[in-house]
């Protein structure tokens, strides 16, 4: 066992994120070498290095990570392409940062290429999705450090200027921030956002809580109740109590809910594992979908006749609201179908709304926002009741899309921001408050001796 300090490469222009950390930072791997690593010039834009020390680019690299261990995987990928391709190459290096299905993280080959979420879904069925893969696999440092991410390849073969084969090469690599694109469990639910914080690194949209939030539609109800927005009647019901008593659960959920009734997964998006009821049987169908995606589940009395809004969100402390703009769907509902498998379903931005219709849609997307304690973006999904025009907040969407049909570009690109101006903005958020929370005492300050004395 060797143990070593991680070489600082290729930091140019990054920021230093050990403010309250020991300068020296140490790691202990198993036959680790780091001379002659592979560069990166497979995923960094090579104009950060071609431009010669006389010149430097100062250029803040961006970890974009996307996939994950979600049934939401290939949504990602579409997402993160579209992320990748705009970001602005004059201010941004981005580094394409792959997380297999099987949690693994590796520094992709080359980005996922723009396609739409259906063809990446069809060439997983395919057994075609390897696009980006690669064999250097990195990990988080999970402290502060200037080092974000640990890179580790096995060598292949042994050669003149190699290691002996099967030997760990260990390369640091840092990051300036960190744009998740992780839809669903373990990307958008709080848990990446809490690696973050422990690394100290920006990263761009909600912070621990609000992801969280954000995540559990149950709790998410309950929160935007407490702060008094319109919601509608529900019920949740255990997985657990499901199976080992499920006729006492039928019955309790249709004597406080009437039909037709909407049954969810808490914790899942792309309305993945939704489902319609208008009866026990139906009923019964739809809970049995959606306890195979989580251990909670959502039953929503059904709003009739209600037309679709959605108005996004951006900022921190100050949070602005787009226009709001509304869902068409091809079916009965915007179902995970509707959304990403076929092209019938449609939209209209700005929706067709009253001047009072409006400024309680963005009233409320706010109010919901800093319901969550959310900050650096969210989308807003409302219910608005045709017969008698009343507006139900439905749930916040903290890590919304960014596929080519993804409603929370196209509303802001309607409020006069372009793709890529959001793109800039949401890095600004992200710096800004990693920024003020550098600004946060993490323990007691050291009282002085003129303190105890007046304290005594």
């Amino acid at each position: 066992v060797r143990c070593l300090k991680l070489a600082r490469t290729g930091t140019t222009g990054a920021m230093d994120h050990t403010k309250r950390a020991p300068s020296e930072h140490y790691r202990i791997l198993h036959s680790v070498w780091t001379r002659n690593v592979p560069e990166l010039s497979t995923v960094a834009d090579p104009q950060r290095r071609n431009h010669g020390d006389q010149n430097p680019v100062k250029r803040l690299r961006v970890g974009v990570v996307y996939g994950g261990r979600s049934s939401e995987h290939e949504v990602s990928l579409a997402s993160a392409a579209s992320v990748i391709a705009n970001l602005d190459r004059e201010r941004y290096e981005p580094i394409a940062l792959r997380v297999e299905r099987n949690g693994q993280w590796y520094l992709a080959e080359r980005a996922p290429t723009i396609a739409s979420a259906a063809e990446n879904i069809e060439s997983a069925r395919l057994g075609n999705a390897h696009e980006g893969r690669s064999t250097r696999q990195v990990h988080l440092v999970a402290h502060p450090s200037n080092e974000t991410l640990l890179i580790v390849e096995r060598s292949q073969a042994p050669g003149p200027e190699a290691h002996p084969a099967g030997q760990t090469l260990a390369k640091g690599l840092a990051l300036d921030v960190i744009f998740p694109i992780v839809h669903g469990p373990y990307g958008e639910d709080g848990t990446l956002q809490g690696l973050l914080e422990l690394a100290n690194v920006p990263y761009v949209g909600a912070g621990v809580l609000a992801s969280a939030v954000g995540m559990d539609k149950a709790v998410m109800k309950t929160l935007f109740a407490a702060h008094g927005l319109p919601v509608v009647k529900h019920q949740v019901v255990w997985r657990r109590d499901w199976r080992t008593f499920p006729d006492r659960t039928l019955s309790e959920v249709t004597k406080q809910l009437r039909f037709p009734l909407f049954v969810k997964p808490a914790n899942l998006g792309s309305s993945v594992g939704i489902s319609r009821a208008i009866d026990r049987e139906t009923l019964s169908d739809a809970v049995d979908l959606a306890s195979q995606f989580d251990r909670k589940i959502v039953i929503e009395e059904g709003v009739t006749h209600c037309r679709e809004i959605e108005c996004a969100v951006l900022g921190n402390q100050m949070p602005e609201a787009s226009v709001p703009g509304e869902i068409i769907p091809s079916g009965e509902y915007y179902d995970y179908a509707a959304k990403y498998l076929d092209d019938k379903s449609t939209t209209e931005i700005p929706a067709s709304l009253s001047a009072d219709q409006i400024t309680q849609v963005r009233q409320l997307a706010i109010e919901a926002f800093r319901a969550i304690d959310g900050e650096g973006m969210a989308r807003v999904d409302f219910l608005l009741e045709r017969d008698t025009g009343t507006l139900f907040v439905n749930e916040i969407n903290t890590h919304p899309g960014f596929t080519t049909i993804s409603m929370f570009a196209k509303l802001w690109e309607a409020s006069g921001l372009s793709y890529r101006t959001m793109l800039d903005r949401l890095i600004t958020l992200a710096l800004e408050r990693h920024a003020e929370k550098q600004d946060t005492l993490t323990s007691a300050p050291h009282t002085t001796e003129h303190e105890h004395a007046t304290d005594s």
